[in-house]
Formats: C-alpha cells, structure tokens, sequence
C-alpha cells in the first residue's frame, strides 16, 4: 500500500523548486510556495528506500539570476556518496531515519564534574600497522569500548561527524547537518556506538561546527546571503561559508541561521541519543546570547539526562563559561601551551604552573567551566613534542608520566587526545594516520597507560578532584617544587608534589602538610608519615607525588 510522503523545502524568496527522484523515474515533480516559504508537493509512496534531488531556481550572488541549480536537501538525513543524492527510508507510510531500537536509555550517566573525556577521530582510532583489516568507522570504536572501559574513561568526544566532502579529513567543513559521514558508517552503526557507550556508563559528545560549513553546503546554493555571510568576518579566520547569525527576516519573523542551527543540534539530542556539544570556534562566531539560548535548549532536550555545552575560544578565555557565559566548560589551550615547554625542560615560572593547576587564577569559576589536556587534535602527542627536543625513551616517558599527573590532579575536567594514554608519537596530520595499537605491548608504554588508569581511577573514587578547590601549601622556585592540595566538603583529601627540575631531591622536607599521620602515595603504591606537618621524602627529578 502507498501512502502520500511530503516533500518540502525551505526557499522563501526564490522563484521555483522542482523534486526529481528515483520514484518519478527523475522526471520532475512541480512544486508549489506557501506564505511560510516551504515550497511542497507529496508523492504516493510504498514503503522503501528512495533517492531524490531538488532543482531550485538560485538567488545566490555566484550564480546567473534565478539559474536552476541541483541540490541535496539541506535536511537530508542519509547521503548517497557517489551519486550526490539525497537518500529517504519509508516505513509504516511514514520517513524514518531508521528503525534502530535503544536498548540501555534508562542508565545513570556521570554528571559533568564527574568526567574525564577521550578525543577521537573516528577514521585514525582503530587499525595500526599491523592490521590486515583498514579500518575506522563508527562500528570499530564500538568494538574497542572494553580498552576505554579498562583505561577508565567516562566520556567520548568525537571529531565531527556530519557529512563533509569526501572520506578523508577532521571533518571541519560539514556539507550536511543531519547526516552520519558515510565513509564513518550508517545512522545505526553510530546509535549502537551511542547505545553500547551508554550501557557502560560513558557519555557521547559531538564536536560540531557552526561557525561555518563547507563551501558545497546546500543552503549556499539556494539564496547564499540569506543564511550567511557575504563576506567574512575576518578573512583571517575563515574557513568555509559563515553563517550571518545577525540577518532578520522581517516578513516571516525569523533569524534563518538561527532557526536551522536550533534544528540541527535538536536533532542530534532527540534522534541520536548525544550528551553534550563541543562547538568549534566560538570565538569566530560570536553571538553568545544565541549560543546561551542554543545551550539552554540542548540541556532542556536531554532532560533528565546531563548535558555538557562545551566550547573552544582561541585565544582562551573564559569569558564563555562561568555565570553570564553562555557554555558550561571551555577548551584550556593556555595549559598545554604553558606546562608543555615546561615538560620539555624550558624555564619553570612557579606562578605560572599555579595559573594552570587552579583555573580560578585565570577565571574560571567552577569545576566543569575548564577542560584541561597535554594535546588535542590541534596539536603533535607530547612524545612529538619531546622528540623535536631530542628527549627520549626513559626521559621521555617520565615527563608524560608528570604531564598526565598534573592534568589528572588539576582544577578541572581532563580531556585525553586518544593514543596519548601510551605515548603515541606520529606528528598531527591531515592524511590517514592511524594509532599503533602495537605500542601497548612495550613495557614503558603498558607502563604509561596504567599510570593514566590509576590516575583516573582515583579521580573517580576521590571526589576532591572533582571541586574548584585547590591550595597551595608549599613551594619552592629555587629548587623548582611545588605542593598543593585539592579537598570537598566531605573530608575527601589529596596533596600534589611536585619537582619540575632535572635534579633528584634527597631527604627534601615538604612543611605545612595538610595533616599529620599516615598518607598513601598513589602512584607508587606505599605509605609515608608525616610528622608535625612535615613530609621528609625522595623527589626524583620530573617527578609528581600524590598522596592521598
């Protein structure tokens, strides 16, 4: 049996749209404008799969006036790669995305404060050089959830994964809003990958762009100055089509990127079950007050569940978190800019490893406002950046070891850019540049991951790491050392010390310790005394003690 399917779209100043598809064996399909700017025509359909374009007479300035253009419906929810085509599934008479089925909705997921987050991009995270298989899509980091299990993480974000052009890149010029990048995978696979990281407890972020879409993105075809803008805001800073989030329509009461924004990140809430957005460059797109209003609506959409709203300002600043600030949490790129020189044997500045062990000296209010990370997407693994300055093996690993110490034990939420965890070491790259998942099986880098394990294991149990409390109890510029402790309100306690110098300190005294008696060193796994408030310990060089 058929049933009549709607086909819409939005061009409300346009002169004519036209559908064509499989169904009319792509003969054209007149379609007619209502006074809300949709133009609509319905086709008798049986349940199935189709493929359809528009044709639409363009008003975008590049174009002859009202020149017939074909498009991908800007709404498209699957993508035929090779053919450009837009993809609809019928089912019951009705459009479906698909007919996947949730199994784990009803699980408690961590809060905010409670995360510690793991970056990935879906085409490097699973394959190394010894895999006879090549892959990387959605389905293989499903298959790896049990490794993230292990290292403890709570939480995933994902490089963007709405359809961009082509099947090889970070995804940063999204084509199409409401489609899975089809070289990554099909709707389902990354619902499973949602669904399965659910049942364990882990929370999916989505990083997405709405500052700028690729330069193909439908919406530009159809009346270009109608959803972005004519020129950039900063030619020094653009990437791709911007969206004109300023442009009012008048006759039909509507900011249009405004709208089609809301509906995008809606859609991704409602249909795919996500946690939390990491925008991309906010600092481009301005207009925190309709970011606020976008975060609100995300927070209020996943309800009851949490949602993180996170952003990146480059430079950082933590002008979009905190009370007025739009977004919960905020990229920290100044902490992987200040302490990673530091780790690789540059001049320590004391006050400055302050700034980044408590992120209320730079502003940041609470816990979940500052997202802390030794690297990301953006940058070379720490093994690069220690390689570039000739230290290696041993030297090396220690100074990750102190690196993933300080990020654990920081103000904040910790972000882990994936292989870090083991000291991979290939430099950033555009090209396909998978992870070695052979390096686990060296003792240093084995070693490495379970430092990163304990670590995060104990911000799990100990929810001191988890406040905006931090105190500086102890340092010491000349010798490089620097003592602090991180507490809550329920007696929970744990005190950092740190030597960022190359010399060992023997017999080195820590004085004012939080208190006296019995603590328990973290890492390497023993006792100490301390005695009227004071700590007589070893300090090997590019080394942090956490007692607990």
């Amino acid at each position: 049996m058929a049933s009549s399917i709607e086909f819409k779209l939005f061009a409300p100043y346009n002169e004519g749209a036209i559908l064509f598809g499989s169904f009319s064996d792509w003969q054209d399909i007149e379609m007619e404008k209502g006074k809300d700017g949709y133009f609509r025509t319905a086709v008798e359909l049986k349940d199935g799969r189709y493929e359809y374009k528009f044709k639409v007479q363009s008003k975008s300035f590049f174009l002859e006036p009202d020149e017939w253009v074909e498009i991908i419906d800007p709404k498209a929810k699957h993508i035929e790669d090779s053919h450009q085509n837009t993809v609809i599934y019928i089912k019951d008479g009705e459009p479906i995305v698909d007919d996947y089925v949730w199994s784990h909705d009803d699980k408690d997921l961590p809060q905010n404060e409670e995360l510690v987050i793991y970056e990935i991009l879906v085409s490097d995270f699973s394959g190394g050089e010894d895999d006879p298989y090549p892959r990387g899509k959605l389905q293989h980091i499903t298959e790896k959830l049990d490794y993230l299990c292990e290292l403890g993480i709570n939480a995933i974000e994902l490089m963007p994964i709405q359809e961009f052009p082509g099947d090889q890149g970070w995804g940063y010029n999204t084509h199409h809003y409401f489609s899975i990048e089809s070289s990554y995978g099909t709707s389902k696979d990354f619902k499973h990958l949602v669904d399965e990281c659910h049942a364990r407890g882990i929370r999916v972020i989505l990083d997405i762009i709405l500052n700028h879409s690729g330069s193909e993105a439908p919406l530009t075809k159809i009346d270009y100055t109608y959803w972005y803008r004519r020129d950039p805001k900063d030619a020094e800073y653009n990437w791709g089509p911007e969206f004109d989030y300023d442009h009012y329509d008048e006759h039909l009461d509507l900011c249009p990127a405004q709208e089609f924004v809301k509906e995008v990140v809606r859609f991704w809430i409602s249909e795919y079950h996500i946690d939390g957005y990491r925008f991309d460059a906010v600092s481009q797109m301005g207009h925190f007050d309709f970011l606020k209003e976008i975060a609100g609506q995300n927070a209020q959409d996943a309800q009851p569940k949490p949602f993180y709203n996170i952003g990146e300002l480059i430079p950082e600043s933590p002008d979009a978190t905190n009370l007025d600030g739009p977004l919960d949490g905020c990229w920290r790129d100044g902490f992987l800019h200040n302490l990673v020189p530091m780790l690789c044997g540059e001049e320590t500045d004391i006050e400055t490893v302050k700034d980044l062990v408590d992120a209320k000296r730079s502003g940041y209010m609470g816990a979940v406002n500052a997202i802390t990370y030794l690297s990301n997407h953006d940058h070379d693994h720490l093994m690069v950046q220690l390689g570039n300055r000739e230290i290696f093996d041993d030297e090396a690993f220690k100074r990750a070891k102190l690196g993933a110490t300080l990020v654990i034990t920081s103000m904040g939420v910790p972000l882990i850019w994936m292989g870090e965890e083991f000291g991979a070491y290939k430099p950033k790259s555009l090209d396909p540049n998978k992870i070695d998942w052979t390096l686990l099986e060296n003792d240093r880098n084995r070693d490495l991951f379970e430092h990163y394990k304990g670590l995060i294991n104990l911000r799990k149990e100990n929810h001191a790491l988890r406040t905006e409390n931090v105190e500086f109890f102890f340092e010491d510029p000349d010798s490089k050392v620097l003592a602090y402790v991180r507490w809550n309100d329920e007696g929970s306690t744990i005190a950092v010390v740190v030597n960022f110098s190359g010399n060992y300190l023997a017999d080195y005294s820590v004085p004012n310790f939080p208190r006296s008696g019995t603590w328990h060193e973290w890492v390497n796994d023993y006792d100490v005394e301390v005695n009227d408030g004071v700590l007589t310990l070893d300090l090997p060089e590019y080394e942090a003690k956490v007692f607990v």
